[in-house]
């Protein structure tokens, strides 16, 4: 069963997302914002304090059997991540962190919008092949954003098929960059690099839902125990 749910996970927070979105119909957005917050302190966590010291490790140990002294392909690959983030969400609008506006309604498929989120979602899948906890920082990040988007998409009446498989394939795009990277040689060859990229995409992800969580950029109690959560749950993890 623990090998089932690094798949599972991540596709089901998308279909709970969407079914509370579709059913519930959640008014509120503190309660939104609180689990917004709490997933971008464990997402960034994680990434932290398990990702980042692995690569380094293996970059380390690449050289070390080559020969080579220190090299900072790594970070080379991080700041990729970072920057290949920020152009996706110049086609998103922010929708990987829940920053999604406008009122009007909307009588076709998004497509700028879906390609960019699930290069994004697909992407975060890639890790998860070796780090299974990941699948549950990266299911908590997404159980907000899709019911943020089901919403915004439901409220500018958008065609509910359309909602339904755009929703669908957003949810599958996690487990599929898992299974291509734990069956596909070139990129199980090329693994150390891809993660440090997929670094880069959580640094930035996490660290800006952290800080749109909060109004005006300013940190409550709730907001702040929130984040201080997400960091011890992913310590013990």
């Amino acid at each position: 069963m623990n090998n089932i749910l690094p798949y599972i996970l991540p596709l089901l927070s998308v279909l709970i997302g969407y079914a509370i979105a579709l059913f519930l119909k959640p008014k509120k957005k503190t309660n939104l914002k609180l689990l917004m917050a709490f997933s971008g302190s464990f997402l960034l966590s994680i990434t932290v304090m398990h990702l980042l010291p692995e690569v380094y490790e293996a970059e380390h140990h690449a050289h070390h059997d080559h020969g080579h002294e220190h090299s900072n392909v790594i970070g080379i690959f991080i700041m990729l991540g970072i920057l290949f983030q920020i152009i996706l969400e110049f086609f998103s609008k922010g929708a990987e962190h829940g920053h999604v506006h406008g009122h009007e309604e909307i009588h076709k498929m998004p497509w700028l919008l879906f390609i960019s989120l699930c290069i994004h979602a697909l992407l975060e899948g890639f890790p998860v092949s070796h780090h299974h906890d990941l699948a549950l920082g990266i299911a908590i990040h997404h159980l907000p954003i899709a019911i943020i988007l089901t919403s915004f998409f439901v409220n500018a009446n958008l065609n509910k098929t359309a909602i339904l498989l755009f929703m669908i394939a957003f949810a599958i795009m996690t487990p599929l960059g898992t299974v291509l990277s734990e069956y596909l040689p070139f990129l199980t060859a090329y693994y150390t690099e891809i993660t440090a990229v997929v670094i880069g995409i959580l640094f930035h992800i996490s660290s800006t839902i952290i800080f749109e969580s909060s109004e005006g950029h300013k940190f409550n109690l709730a907001k702040l125990s929130m984040i201080a959560i997400g960091i011890v749950a992913a310590y013990f993890i």
